[in-house]
């Protein structure tokens, strides 16, 4: 018999009636790709139901193999003697039986969910009550709350309604006869970058026809009077602190992680009240339960634990062991440190990372740390009045570690102000060149023991927070003054100390600022790979996928290079909409028949600026409906802004389409959305005599706030145009070194190039890559669903070229025409757009 699994014909969970082919071929590659151990990149465009497939397959997947697990049993039993076959069998009636239990429970919450909702609405939630010391106890306790801990405890007090209790006292007698049931041997580990889109995911989960993972035990003989027992997948989503904490007092401070440690180990009157006790986990054990009973997103996780009167930070971590679907966002999957503090362990599960065309960027974000000179001497100054007030009461252990972050401290603000006297000098360092720089006197200093000891001791917050406490006396002086609840500064040091741990070729040290106050440490890595190397070796598989994932090569260079190739799949659908729904030009000449190129140096070009504003101006003649033109970089943005407000033409323009620009600051970005939105939406309204819909244009940036996670479908945009390719600042000492690193591990043959004769420099591939990823992401703000229609414009020669052309996403690359001429591009765009308003 064999055991391996084969992808199904037809997905028996999809919610509609007839998925279209790429969706199957989709849900194939992914169930393959789980089953096969890969590490599979996916491309699917928005509107080809691209969540629904990965939800839908995988979780076809999980079943299956529950399934093979319990035929794999059986099939060794049938060579067993009887003693071993009859202990299976009572095994198996154990296990059947708490599931049986477990789900009947499970559905009893469901509806317990809505007493408690009703019953939530209609209460007072009382705020507590704050002890008032006296001013000797207040001296007494906190310089005694300042003394470095060596152990942390997390017991906290028990405390709930007596109605809440009662209420649910059948369901916890249940809880504490069967705490634990079986955990799923291999769950889904769902991550992406925010909140948001993980409700997004919740919302195409509960479409599914079954949601829930078919387990292979047998659950019958259910009275049909019994409580509805149907299996759902149960789902756990995860958050910070700041988006799950219910205690009002602690929510209004800036640092809520720390305000939650201190009342977790603080003394009875100061813990708090949401999070029971280590002997007492039946509330816990309450919420947990409610939290798989049916799939909740974060503000669904804060009503249930604010009706129950249970942390819902807590509860969540509580039922990952459970869970079947876990739901986090990107830092808590791939920050190691987070890992462990969920107790998350991705030995041979499944990950899947949606959203994933800027991973790489996020992975290199983990382990870059700057320090600032006003951060340092901060640290400092604080850290000396602390150690001048408790010296004697440290123990030897605390005192010598504290010396020698003193001394630490003092060789990198020394550096600094040393460095500063080189005006508009950047200096680039390796690690160990940067410690060498630090001079004699850190020789001896162990710089992970010091990070060692920051972490361990916590240090960190005790030093804070004493701060905080003396530059409250005005007769304190010297004292920087910290604002009350914002991170500790000394946490910048201990996560710079960090990041120095890793291997020094994967990492430098830029030392920048020409004015001391002004002046920063930075520390840069190289490799992507690092943090994502034990996800992928520990995971089963690791699906990565994305609506624009080209270039693709990027993903297996930077973050696969260790891995065989055969372990590697990818996969690139068509878009659901028909082919004679999008169109894709290059621009290559102007309306004067000059070549259109938007190099750096060309950008104060006064002619090609100016045909530039020709083009668009004609191409509002033609166009219905919105317009969004991406530019290269704010500063080209700014200069044709004024280019084109002295020659007049932005007035020409505006005739046609109402004006909008980017916003630079993210506060203004939903106003000026929600203003571009109703003006595009009043003016399609009214058609002109000749059927054209005006529409507005929306000037944006690629790369900035506008040009990825947003969507301009329908009329908002039946046009989106790139003028030029947006590469980043080559004079960029970050940049550079990023660029000779790869260039490095090409040289070792650690890396190849895309060139199949591999002599193209890895460098620059990564520089081509890193500047298509961008594009891409502004290409796909169009095209959001299977009716929706647009023309796709890329305005600069460079496009045509074949080494460009492949880096675009595969599902325009059929559609793609190279105008040689403007007149050829105005003959298509108007062909293109009188076909659809007829």
């Amino acid at each position: 018999m064999s055991l391996h699994l084969h992808p199904p014909d037809d997905f028996l969970t999809f919610p509609y009636e007839l998925p279209y082919d790429i969706q199957t071929s989709l849900m194939q590659h992914i169930y393959s790709s789980i089953e096969d151990h890969q590490v599979s990149i996916i491309e699917s465009p928005t509107g080809t139901g691209k969540t629904l497939s990965l939800l839908c397959s995988s979780l076809t997947w999980l079943s299956d193999n529950l399934m093979r697990s319990h035929k794999a049993i059986m099939a060794s039993l049938d060579h067993g003697d009887w003693v071993t076959i009859q202990d299976h069998n009572r095994r198996q009636r154990d296990q059947e039986r708490i599931e049986k239990e477990y789900q009947r429970r499970l559905a009893e919450l469901r509806k317990n969910e809505l007493i408690l909702r009703k019953a939530s609405s209609g209460r007072v939630h009382k705020r507590r009550v704050r002890r008032h010391l006296s001013p000797a106890d207040m001296d007494s306790s906190k310089d005694e709350s300042f003394l470095p801990d060596n152990v942390d405890t997390s017991d906290v007090n028990d405390n709930i309604s007596p109605a809440v209790r009662a209420l649910m006292k059948k369901v916890s007698q249940n809880n504490e006869e069967e705490p634990n049931p079986v955990p799923i041997p291999t769950k889904i580990y769902y991550a992406s970058r925010t909140h948001s889109q993980l409700s997004q995911v919740l919302s195409e989960l509960r479409k599914l026809k079954h949601s829930a993972i078919f387990t292979c035990l047998e659950i019958d003989n259910l009275d049909e009077t019994e409580t509805d027992t149907t299996s759902i997948t149960k789902t756990t989503a995860l958050g910070s602190r700041k988006h799950l904490c219910i205690n009002e007092e602690v929510k209004r401070l800036r640092d809520i992680d720390e305000a939650c440690r201190e009342m977790q180990s603080g003394k009875t009157s100061k813990r708090c009240p949401h999070l029971p006790s280590g002997d007492d986990r039946t509330r816990l054990m309450e919420l947990r339960d409610h939290i798989l009973a049916s799939p909740k997103d974060i503000e669904e996780l804060v009503e249930i634990g604010q009706s129950l009167g249970t942390c819902p930070y807590f509860g969540s971590r509580e039922a990952i062991p459970q869970a079947e679907l876990v739901l986090l966002p990107y830092n808590l999957l791939l920050d190691k440190t987070a890992r462990e503090a969920l107790k998350i362990d991705l030995t041979d599960q499944i990950v899947i990372i949606d959203e994933a065309h800027n991973l790489i960027s996020t992975l290199l974000s983990l382990a870059t740390i700057s320090l600032s000179f006003r951060l340092l001497s901060t640290c400092s100054e604080q850290l000396r009045i602390y150690f001048t007030k408790f010296r004697t009461r440290l123990t030897s252990h605390h005192a010598l570690h504290l010396k020698r972050l003193m001394i630490l401290l003092d060789a990198l603000r020394s550096l600094l102000s040393s460095s500063s006297t080189q005006k508009d000098t950047t200096q680039v360092l390796t690690v160990g060149e940067f410690t060498r720089s630090l001079g004699r006197k850190v020789e001896g200093v162990n710089f992970a023991e010091v990070e060692t000891y920051l972490r361990s001791s916590k240090i960190a917050r005790k030093i804070s927070g004493y701060a905080d406490q003396v530059s409250q006396d005005t007769t304190t002086a010297g004292l920087p003054h910290a604002r009350g609840g914002a991170l500790p500064p000394l946490y910048a040091v201990e996560s710079f100390l960090m990041a120095l741990n890793n291997p020094s070729e994967d990492g430098r040290v830029t030392i920048s600022g020409s004015k001391v106050e002004e002046s920063e440490i930075k520390y840069q890595h190289l490799n992507p790979s690092t943090h994502f190397i034990e996800v992928i070796d520990s995971a089963r598989s690791v699906i990565l996928a994305g609506g624009t994932m080209s270039p693709m090569s990027d993903f297996t260079h930077q973050l696969f290079s260790h891995i065989p190739s055969e372990r590697i799949s990818t996969f690139s659908c068509g878009h659901v909409i028909p082919s004679t729904n999008l169109q894709t030009l290059i621009l290559k000449k102007g309306p004067a028949g000059g070549d259109l190129l938007f190099k750096y140096d060309q950008r104060s070009n006064t002619a090609l600026v100016a045909e530039l504003g020709q083009i668009i101006s004609n191409f509002t003649n033609v166009i219905s409906g919105g317009m969004v033109i991406f530019f290269p970089s704010y500063s080209f943005l700014d200069k044709v802004k004024v280019a084109w407000t002295e020659s007049k033409l932005l007035d020409k323009i505006a005739a046609k389409k109402k004006i909008f620009y980017e916003p630079r600051d993210n506060g203004d970005v939903d106003a000026v959305l929600q203003e571009y939105t109703r003006h595009t939406d009043d003016l399609v309204k009214v058609t002109a005599a000749n059927g054209r819909k005006p529409g507005a244009l929306m000037f944006a940036v690629v790369g900035a706030k506008l040009s990825e996670g947003l969507n301009f479908s329908d009329d908002l945009a039946r046009a989106v145009l790139v003028v030029g390719l947006p590469f980043a600042n080559l004079n960029s000492p970050e940049l550079k070194e990023r660029l000779k690193y790869v260039k490095a591990l090409q040289s070792k043959g650690v890396i190849k190039s895309d060139d199949s004769s591999g002599a193209r420099d890895a460098g620059m591939e990564l520089y081509e890559n890193m500047c298509m990823n961008a594009v891409n992401q502004s290409i796909g703000r169009a095209i959001r669903h299977r009716g929706d229609w647009a023309s796709l414009i890329l305005v600069d020669c460079r496009y045509a070229s074949p080494r460009i052309r492949k880096k675009l996403p595969k599902w325009i690359g059929d559609t793609t025409l190279s105008c040689e001429t403007f007149g050829q591009a105005m003959k298509e765009l108007g062909a293109f757009f009188r076909q659809k308003r007829g």
